[in-house]
């Protein structure tokens, strides 16, 4: 009996991590695949148990649609991974948002009703003003596998655009047809 504990403990050590891996997204596919794209302030968050998952729900102040132009006020995304209970999960390549900061972000809303960003960390951008006083996104690239569209390894690139030319984007894309 000692014998099979000791093996069964050195098997989870071998064991492979949690991983995730992604589907690389160009601006146009999280574009088409967005329920909504918003800028947005985190007003603040709470994990919760969903089933036997754990979230972290962000309350967001949207401040604009950039994709509908409809009004909202506010929204609420959920983030895999978080604590509850006394217990915690993570996600690799879950995004995590900072409480008063700005935010342009990619969602969708699944049929359960549940809004997330699309492509996990792909879908999030930070809101920061450059020297010229320019609202720019920046994104960090990715430490997670990313495939491209025929099932090849590829390196995500941090990305810096500036907010009019994302904006110009998201007209044009959605003026095709969504």
């Amino acid at each position: 009996m000692r014998i099979f504990a000791i093996a069964m403990v050195a098997a989870g050590m071998l064991a492979p991590a949690g991983a995730t891996t992604l589907q690389q997204l160009s601006m146009d596919d999280m574009i088409r695949k967005s329920t909504v794209i918003v800028r947005a302030k985190v007003l603040d968050s709470h994990a919760a148990f969903r089933g036997q998952d754990i979230y972290t729900f962000y309350h967001l102040q949207v401040l604009e649609d950039l994709s509908t132009g409809s009004t909202m006020q506010q929204i609420d995304v959920a983030v895999p991974g978080g604590s509850a209970k006394g217990k915690r999960q993570m996600v690799p390549g879950a995004v995590s948002l900072n409480a008063g900061e700005e935010y342009i972000i990619f969602l969708w809303t699944s049929r359960s009703g549940l809004t997330q960003v699309i492509g996990l960390s792909q879908g999030l951008f930070s809101v920061k003003t450059n020297p010229a006083g320019d609202p720019m996104l920046i994104r960090p690239a990715t430490t997670e596998l990313m495939l491209d569209k025929s099932g090849h390894v590829v390196n995500d690139q941090p990305l810096s655009l500036r907010l009019s030319d994302v904006r110009s984007q998201i007209q044009r894309t959605l003026g095709a047809g969504k």
